[in-house]
């Protein structure tokens, strides 16, 4: 079998103002049926704001192994490329990350009417929440982003 390497180069990736350690791509939000579907590029070894998914997630790796953190830092599970992993919405928080290289994970978010993430703070205040309305905002930015 040849080998591929994932190219991200026409992918159109945009940041969150306050993060750097991570980009992002909405390519698709239905809000009937409450799925957004998105990818990430998380940096290599550099773990991102915590939080806690508050909605399935459906994840494939495309690039690069996804690393995942327990909120004190330990390692909860590494995902390498090609992996595809069903997540349900989880209380505990954790943090994320590429391995030893950029990586870059689709997620389709799936079906809840209230918060799909919740951003928090080291002592678990909640700082942001991000709903369907939310990623329909980014997905509206970055497409007029695209179109200017």
């Amino acid at each position: 079998m040849q080998l591929h390497q994932f190219n991200d180069q026409h992918i159109h990736w945009q940041r969150l103002e306050v993060f750097d350690n991570f980009q992002y791509s909405v390519l698709d939000v239905d809000g009937d049926n409450k799925v957004v579907e998105v990818l990430f590029k998380f940096a290599a070894n550099d773990p991102i704001v915590l939080h806690r998914h508050c909605a399935v997630n459906h994840t494939f790796v495309f690039q690069g192994e996804h690393c995942l953190y327990h909120a004190d830092g330990t390692l909860k599970e590494k995902r390498p490329t090609g992996s595809y992993t069903i997540s349900q919405a989880d209380n505990e928080p954790h943090r994320e990350c590429g391995g030893d290289e950029d990586t870059v994970v689709l997620f389709s978010i799936r079906g809840t009417e209230g918060p799909m993430y919740e951003i928090l703070d080291d002592e678990l205040n909640i700082l942001a929440v991000f709903t369907v309305n939310e990623f329909e905002g980014l997905y509206q930015a970055q497409q007029s982003a695209l179109s200017a």
